[in-house]
């Protein structure tokens, strides 16, 4: 059995203090391991986005101990986490998150260009994978000027160019179709097959989820059954 990469003990997350506290996660315990694909699933309001922000280290946590990869996250300093999650995690969003006046190409590079890989370097790796999703003819198109599929498509290859340990993905087909979404979620376990990695994808979506390994489901912040 793979080892866990993404480790929960008792993590809480609460806003505000005293009588106005609001806690976000209850004391979620979870093991996910290396190359799992993860569904999380609840109705809205039950904190799936607060999950993903907080174990990704993208938030802080209230108490408990979240570790990627063996390392505790919320320990370290804040430059050393970003650094991290530059190159050892990936994100896509539903609403893609890419920059309008970047083209394809530049929108996917640009996380290794941050990392500091050379510009020829990260171009070059920038366009291979796009042409493996299909895309070697729209290198030089903008957002605008794709189809919500192709942008959710760009995003999964940002997310995935600099070869993460673990991608998180928050409702990575919320915006598409039926067609879309079935397109984009046959993608990443293909991609997750190829490269193994680890995929934790919050959803609404139960076709989604079906096509995961397994399937959290939460409710008031806690995982449930």
């Amino acid at each position: 059995m793979a080892e866990p990469v993404v480790v929960g003990h008792d993590v809480w997350k609460i806003y505000g203090a005293g009588e106005t506290a609001v806690p976000a996660l209850r004391g979620l315990n979870v093991e996910i391991r290396r190359g799992e694909v993860l569904a999380v699933m609840g109705p809205s309001g039950c904190g799936k986005t607060t999950f993903l922000n907080c174990f990704s280290g993208l938030d802080d946590i209230s108490r408990g101990e979240v570790t990627l990869e063996g390392t505790n996250i919320h320990t370290m300093p804040d430059a050393q986490k970003s650094a991290y999650r530059a190159r050892r995690t990936g994100f896509v969003f539903q609403s893609y998150n890419l920059l309008p006046i970047l083209s394809a190409e530049e929108n996917v590079e640009m996380p290794l260009l941050i990392a500091g890989r050379p510009a020829s370097e990260a171009r070059s790796e920038a366009r291979a994978i796009l042409k493996q999703m299909g895309l070697g003819d729209r290198l030089a198109h903008r957002p605008s000027e794709l189809s919500g599929g192709q942008q959710q498509r760009v995003s999964l290859a940002r997310a995935l160019v600099a070869h993460p340990a673990i991608v998180w993905a928050d409702e990575p087909t919320g915006n598409l179709d039926a067609e879309g979404a079935h397109e984009v979620i046959s993608l990443l376990r293909e991609l997750n097959r190829r490269f193994e990695q680890t995929m934790v994808v919050v959803t609404h979506d139960a076709d989604v989820a079906g096509a995961c390994d397994r399937t959290l489901r939460m409710r008031d912040g806690a995982f449930v059954g």
